[in-house]
């Protein structure tokens, strides 16, 4: 497989285009009234899942981008909101924004052909890029989809929609 070829397909495996529903779908025309709404037999809200999304990739871009002085979050509790905590429209746009921005530089390291790969990142167990954003590109799967699935039993995807 050629390089290039294969920066294609991570990029492709973080955006959706390989295999699901990209993230701009599940998070278009939520209904803010339901934002802090827990689904029922949840423990968590549909923010909740976002903001895990957006810190998990947050913490993989920065252990990318500096592995030998990043300092990640505690597991789990830094992973995750408070499970008590809220948020407002501004609060879900930026969230929904971070996690844009992130996954737009996590591209931008994929498209850059210096960038090597297959090269241990430092002071790792031997970590690669290529390693990260595979873990990455699970995570956001997973959870896109299962936020796909929470908006159905909540009732908020918009008429006629179909997944």
């Amino acid at each position: 497989m050629s390089d290039p070829l294969l920066r294609r397909q991570l990029i492709g495996g973080l955006n959706g285009a390989e295999a699901h529903m990209s993230f701009e779908e599940a998070v278009a025309e939520f209904p803010a009234e339901a934002m802090n709404r827990r689904p029922p037999n949840v423990p968590y809200t549909p923010w909740h899942i976002l903001e895990h999304l957006r810190i998990t990739q947050w913490d993989i871009l920065e252990y990318i981008r500096d592995s030998a002085h990043h300092l990640s979050p505690d597991w789990p509790e830094g992973y995750w909101p408070d499970s008590n905590a809220e948020t407002t429209p501004d609060g879900w746009a930026a969230t929904v924004d971070g996690f844009l921005s992130d996954r737009k530089a996590i591209e931008e390291i994929l498209r850059d052909g210096s960038a090597d790969l297959f090269a241990p990142l430092p002071q790792t167990p031997g970590h690669t890029i290529v390693r990260e954003v595979r873990l990455l590109a699970n995570h956001n799967a997973y959870h896109i989809g299962e936020f796909a699935i929470l908006r159905q039993v909540m009732g908020t995807w918009g008429p006629g929609h179909d997944l």
